[in-house]
């Protein structure tokens, strides 16, 4: 007799992914994600951008710290997607243009030390913690990750991402682990490749995703017709045979039962009021 399956295994699974929220995105943000509602996608990892400008952000953006705080009690989690998303220091080497040509734009944290990138990190979760958003995992600008920055994240996040593979955080002294393997495919981006390919990937994920489908969504993308259609196009018909998840509840079955845990609590339908309504 072969084993039992859990039904959370069987799943066919889809997780979006809202890059680059911050204050000068969010109307484009709250536009996109009020599109995936009407696509079915209830629950959306969304990627906040702690201080793009240095300033707090509930200072800076009351009505998009509001919003934010609604959608987590609407399922949707907060993950911090760097400090400031903008590299802070020129990165040594070769690194920087071979960067810049793939990706528009060096990533945040190369060139930075073990103190640098520690400081980045703690000052960037300590702006939504005192925001009332503390972020649960991490997902580093371009998928771009140093071993200094691994080794920070332990620390703050009960998981971060990479472009092919979901992490949870390894247990203080205790061994990394597989994490889970979950390509992301992505639309919009700073550079001209990667709008050119863009359309394609996306279909492409549509197609290959398997029991799980990763998709990246940037708010960029209203500016790019060939990539909302070829969005709507998986989502009208590949993604209404999914459940919607967020990062953290696709690790749940991965084997961390506290991850699950929340994962679950998450799940549970919330009313879809207003704050304060």
């Amino acid at each position: 007799m072969e084993p039992t399956v859990p039904r959370r295994e069987r799943t066919r699974q889809i997780a979006v992914a809202l890059h680059d929220v911050e204050p000068a995105t969010f109307q484009r943000c709250a536009l996109i994600r009020d599109w995936l509602d009407d696509h079915g996608i209830d629950r959306v990892t969304l990627l906040v951008i702690p201080a793009r400008d240095l300033h707090p952000l509930a200072q800076r953006a009351p009505e998009m710290n509001s919003w934010l705080l609604e959608r987590r009690l609407m399922g949707d989690s907060i993950a911090q997607h760097g400090f400031q998303h903008e590299q802070l220091r020129r990165a040594r080497g070769l690194r920087r243009p071979r960067a810049g040509a793939l990706l528009g734009r060096s990533p945040e944290f190369l060139g930075l030390d073990e103190h640098e990138t520690r400081r980045a990190v703690d000052a960037g979760w300590r702006i939504l913690k005192l925001a009332g958003v503390e972020p649960d995992g991490f997902v580093a600008p371009a998928y771009a990750y140093t071993p200094a920055l691994r080794r920070a994240l332990e620390r703050r996040f009960r998981w971060w991402a990479s472009l092919l593979r979901l992490m949870p955080a390894a247990p203080a002294g205790g061994e990394p682990r597989q994490g889970r393997l979950a390509p992301a495919w992505g639309a919009a981006g700073e550079s001209a490749l990667q709008r050119m390919l863009a359309p394609g990937l996306i279909r492409a994920g549509g197609a290959l995703g398997g029991r799980t489908l990763r998709l990246d969504l940037h708010p960029a993308a209203l500016e790019y017709p060939r990539q909302m259609l070829a969005l709507e196009w998986v989502l009208a018909r590949r993604a209404r045979r999914r459940t919607a998840v967020t990062y953290e509840q696709l690790l749940a079955p991965a084997g961390d039962s506290g991850l699950a845990r929340v994962s679950e609590e998450a799940a549970r339908p919330t009313p879809r009021a207003r704050l304060g309504a």
